[in-house]
């Protein structure tokens, strides 16, 4: 079994994934708008079939996005205007780096237009580790133990 996060998005989906694949290295695999997606049929209640629901006014807002990053799949989408999205709360996407550089750089990215809740630092467990809610919405932290180390807290 593999698990994956899927953040939802208000609206900024493409943007997000776009600044992300930029800054953390990935490469988005997936894009699909809600307009990608074929009508319901006539007189179906529930979009029980694969397609989708009448989202006009959501033509250009994403259905669906996949980037590949540290051997993991992020998914995300836009919820659709009938389903407003609240803040991202109560989860963090945790970012395990090896290198302070790097570390360093990623907390920097993340941070640009966001809010620092915790600084980037060493901690008793890390070399460095810190936590952000970037421009977009989405809760990051950001830990950095030397690979021995990340392997034992497995």
């Amino acid at each position: 079994m593999q698990i994956n996060p899927y953040l939802m998005f208000s609206g900024n989906c493409e943007e997000a994934f776009r600044y992300y694949e930029k800054h953390l290295g990935g490469k988005v695999v997936a894009m699909m708008k809600y307009s990608d997606a074929p009508p319901m049929p006539e007189g179906q209640a529930q979009p029980d079939t694969g397609c989708a629901p009448d989202m006009t006014g959501a033509e250009n807002l994403i259905m669906h996005a996949c980037m590949e990053v540290g051997g993991v799949s992020l998914m995300a989408s836009d919820a659709p205007p009938n389903m407003p999205q609240e803040k991202m709360q109560g989860i963090s996407v945790t970012l395990n780096l090896t290198s302070e550089a790097e570390a360093r750089r990623i907390f920097d990215a993340l941070s640009q237009g966001g809010t620092v809740t915790s600084p980037l630092m060493q901690t008793f467990w890390a070399k460095a580790f810190g936590t952000v809610t970037d421009r977009f919405g989405t809760p990051w932290m950001v830990n950095c133990m030397d690979a021995v180390e990340m392997k034992a807290a497995s």
